[in-house]
């Protein structure tokens, strides 16, 4: 069962990080933390990758004094594998597909949406730790009891978005780019992936790891 759970964990991770790469190709914004991690990346003179590694590391030591009670497998393979898999996945599509048109985007929207959905059912069910971002807002609510988990997440992703918008046009950004950091798959991504998340985790997770 062990294993089961550690091969859906990094399944899940896999997928999501793949889903990232068409969020991006669609240009109609990113999750929340990603939106951060785009915006740091046009004043970061490094790789997307290598970036996200720094940034995680920084969150993990804050895990590391505030709550070890959620670090696990997924934790690690998040913070040093999803960035790279982001960076790939993003670059592979752009030299495949350059730069699509709208209908293409759009394609490429709902792809992403799927996608991460199918990919964070298999992690989440697997239940073998959380990532650095979203342990923030779990230790903020239930370590430090302050405020219901959804409000403080809420709060979070608003915070990520808007410092994402920001440090993308201090680097000198044109609005007509701002899709690649926030626009409406930020906000889908933000508010209504729930229920599909729970779709595949009943219909397909749950059930597989139940199975013998």
């Amino acid at each position: 069962m062990q294993k089961k759970r550690i091969l859906m964990a990094f399944f899940g991770l896999m997928v999501c990080a793949f889903s990232v790469g068409l969020f991006r190709m669609a240009r109609f914004g990113v999750d929340p933390f990603q939106s951060l991690m785009s915006g740091l990346n046009c004043v970061v003179p490094l790789d997307f990758g290598t970036m996200y590694l720094i940034a995680s590391a920084i969150l993990f030591l804050f895990m590391l004094i505030a709550d070890r009670h959620y670090i696990g497998f997924v934790t690690f393979i998040n913070m040093f594998l999803v960035g790279y898999i982001v960076d790939f996945s993003h670059t592979s599509l752009q030299k495949i597909f350059g730069n699509p048109s709208l209908p293409g985007r759009v394609i490429f929207l709902i792809a992403g949406i799927v996608l991460m959905c199918f990919g964070s059912a298999f992690y989440f069910e697997a239940d073998m730790g959380v990532s650095v971002y979203d342990a923030i807002s779990l230790i903020i609510a239930n370590t430090w009891k302050i405020g219901q988990f959804k409000y403080v997440r809420i709060i979070s992703d608003l915070i990520c978005v808007i410092s994402g918008c920001a440090l993308f046009f201090l680097s000198g950004g044109k609005f007509s780019g701002i899709g690649s950091i926030a626009g409406i798959g930020t906000v889908i991504t933000a508010f209504f992936m729930g229920p599909l998340i729970d779709f595949f985790e009943v219909h397909i997770t749950r059930p597989m790891l139940q199975k013998e």
